[in-house]
């Protein structure tokens, strides 16, 4: 499911792959205006199920700590708001949801991205981050 979600540098939110063109992709916002664009290749440009947080031994995969976000919070989106709290809260909130993740390599602004692109998964409806799909990919 993540593959499909992405995030584009210098534009705010996330939004989902709906085709691909020449040069480019369509993306549709994943918030309410759903207002689609194309994405061009010159944009940086990343899927979500690409991404993995350091952590002290391997990397982390973000769906692996998407869903364990979600475990601790209920499926409900977080009280913290990311722009009020302070790093040591952020990185005290990181720590337990991913216990071993690098606090050398993994920012504040690392931490505060990773809230807010879980809020407006869970907002949207986007809950199911271990997508059952992949996995049968990977069976074949």
């Amino acid at each position: 499911m993540l593959k499909t979600i992405l995030s584009i540098s210098g534009k705010p939110g996330l939004y989902k792959l709906v085709s691909k063109g020449k040069n480019m992709l369509i993306v549709e916002s994943i918030s309410a205006d759903k207002k689609r664009f194309p994405a061009y290749s010159n944009e940086k440009i990343i899927s979500l199920g690409d991404i993995a947080l350091y952590t002290d031994g391997e990397e982390a995969p973000l769906k692996d700590v998407l869903t364990s976000i979600k475990e601790k919070e209920n499926g409900a989106p977080l009280s913290i708001d990311v722009k009020k709290a302070s790093q040591d809260e952020l990185r005290d909130y990181l720590s337990e949801v991913l216990p071993n993740y690098d606090r050398e390599r993994v920012y504040v602004n690392d931490i505060k991205k990773l809230i807010s692109w879980y809020n407006i998964l869970i907002s949207n409806g986007i809950t199911d981050f271990q997508k059952k799909k992949e996995e049968k990919e990977l069976e074949e």
